[in-house]
């Protein structure tokens, strides 16, 4: 099994930043597609932005060019960079991962096996 641990969750005023950070304890000569998602309270689970081959990116609309999803090539840390962030970016951020690199719907939470427990992004007007 693939084990996950989100870091980097904090509150922070809007327009701020914040890097969310996850390390993953399995086997790493597998090949993984690595996400983000997050969850705000009464709300379904949302695919943030995925990464594929460290290279290949997928982002939720609401994301694009304030977000930036990266991995690094060595250590296979997934981080998640969050520019002018706004209170509809608050939620619980949970940090996946799925076997090989072709999902079908990179963004849809069922394609992943693997998931941290989360880390909580609070963003205040």
């Amino acid at each position: 099994q693939v084990q996950l641990m989100e870091s980097g969750g904090a509150s922070v005023q809007a327009g701020g930043s914040l890097t969310l950070s996850c390390v993953g304890g399995g086997d790493r000569e597998e090949t993984y597609t690595m996400a983000w998602f997050r969850q705000a309270p009464g709300k379904e689970r949302e695919g943030v932005a995925v990464i594929i081959g460290g290279v290949k990116r997928y982002y939720t609309e609401s994301v694009k060019g304030r977000f930036t999803v990266s991995q690094r090539l060595i250590k296979d840390t997934l981080t998640l960079q969050m520019n002018n962030l706004n209170p509809d970016d608050t939620g619980m951020y949970y940090c996946a991962a799925a076997r090989g690199g072709s999902l079908i719907r990179p963004l849809q939470d069922d394609e992943y096996d693997y998931w941290g427990q989360g880390t909580q992004v609070t963003v205040s007007s």
